[in-house]
């Protein structure tokens, strides 16, 4: 009896230590710093006094923002203050004497949930957003579902997109793709 016990046992952690996502790399918290635009995004911006320049303006696929009188404005990568700035910095150039503009995210980037919920989609962001809270939106895990780690695919700037493993309590960011395994038994 002994000897099965042991070998039960050394079967049961075989197969946790081969259980989806487990030999990915857990997920590194703290993010980079500010907020950075990206497509997706969306951007309340106040020219003040001048209604007609104000607006909330879409980061296009190539990253800029179309503004009236000035063009396009790079956004891709910018913080709020960054692209802000940028914009002050192109008014004053020539259209209007000292411009204040204001900017802020109208709409952020969706997150898309994927694997064992009830209903996989893209959906809104919202600050401040964990993997529980997105498994939620998204209609809660299945039956089948690995509810202990998620995987999260995310890009951080200027590097290709990674994947990691994440506990439940984990941040999310705008952009993200959480997937959410099958569990063996």
């Amino acid at each position: 009896m002994t000897g099965q016990r042991i070998k039960i046992v050394l079967l049961l952690v075989f197969l946790a230590a081969c259980s989806p996502g487990s030999s990915l790399p857990p997920l590194q918290e703290g993010g980079d710093g500010a907020y950075r635009l990206d497509t997706g995004d969306s951007i309340n911006v106040i020219v003040f006094g001048q209604e007609s320049l104000s607006g909330v303006f879409a980061v296009s696929d190539g990253g800029d923002v179309s503004m009236p009188l000035i063009g396009l404005v790079p956004a891709r990568g910018l913080t709020l203050e960054a692209f802000r700035s940028e914009v002050e910095q192109r008014l004053a150039d020539g259209f209007l004497v000292n411009p204040n503009v204001s900017a802020q995210v109208d709409t952020y980037r969706p997150i898309f949930v994927l694997g064992e919920v009830a209903a996989p989609g893209q959906f809104p962001y919202q600050p401040g957003m964990t993997v529980l809270t997105a498994v939620s939106i998204a209609g809660g895990f299945t039956y089948r579902a690995e509810q202990d780690y998620v995987s999260i695919t995310r890009q951080r700037r200027g590097e290709q997109p990674s994947e990691a493993r994440a506990p439940r309590d984990a941040v999310v960011q705008p952009g993200d793709v959480i997937n959410v395994f099958e569990r063996f038994f």
